[in-house]
């Protein structure tokens, strides 16, 4: 686990190199776009997809939460890929292994959820924003409102060019008033070229992360 310590409006968040932010002030775990169920939504549509990809996604879950100990996990949108299947089921079963953890998802143009299905996925909530300390938890970043953004969505990722080739990694983005985080899931595109202006950038690797 390698970590970073950043401030934003004077509270401190670390960023990780597995792709999510604690939030320490509130014992709060923070990522985005997981996108359980993606896996298997292709095998069912006829594209063979090993199971193991949502397996190393919940490993890392796993790990950051045995790391951080935290008291919320905060989703921020896409939590889901293509409503209930067999990879939801599996999600389900590790989330019973946190009773305690305080689950929140901030809804996501991918979470299809019924009552049925956030009763569930033992969601403690379930609403299209949230707010905390003055910090505004939402998918999709939003330009009408002041407060400051702690998003997802974007899938962003940095271009690195070197003579022999490009190299394409997830980063977080850090704006005047936006915290875009990368996707969760590693069994997602990168978009490098719908990111927030004047952003500082940090990519990551298994034992480092830079900031450009």
């Amino acid at each position: 686990m390698v970590t970073k310590d950043i401030s934003i409006q004077n509270k401190v968040f670390t960023l990780t190199n597995q792709r999510a932010v604690f939030w320490k002030k509130e014992k709060a775990l923070i990522l985005s776009d997981l996108h359980i169920g993606k896996t298997a939504h292709f095998r069912k549509n006829g594209i063979a997809l090993a199971n193991h990809i949502m397996k190393s996604d919940l490993e890392r879950l796993s790990a950051l939460i045995e790391y951080f100990q935290p008291e919320k996990f905060i989703v921020v949108g896409d939590l889901l890929h293509a409503g209930d299947n067999s990879d939801v089921d599996e999600f389900c079963t590790w989330r019973n292994q946190y009773p305690d953890l305080h689950f929140y998802l901030i809804e996501g143009n991918h979470d299809r959820i019924s009552e049925q299905l956030k009763k569930k996925l033992c969601l403690n909530f379930k609403e299209s924003l949230l707010e905390i300390d003055g910090f505004t938890f939402i998918h999709d970043f939003d330009k009408t409102k002041t407060a400051f953004q702690i998003t997802g969505h974007i899938h962003p990722g940095i271009v690195l060019n070197y003579a022999i080739k490009n190299i394409r990694l997830p980063c977080f983005a850090l704006s005047e008033n936006q915290l875009l985080l990368p996707a969760f899931s590693e069994f997602t595109g990168l978009d490098t070229k719908n990111l927030p202006k004047k952003s500082t950038f940090f990519i990551f690797t298994d034992t480092e992360i830079y900031k450009i």
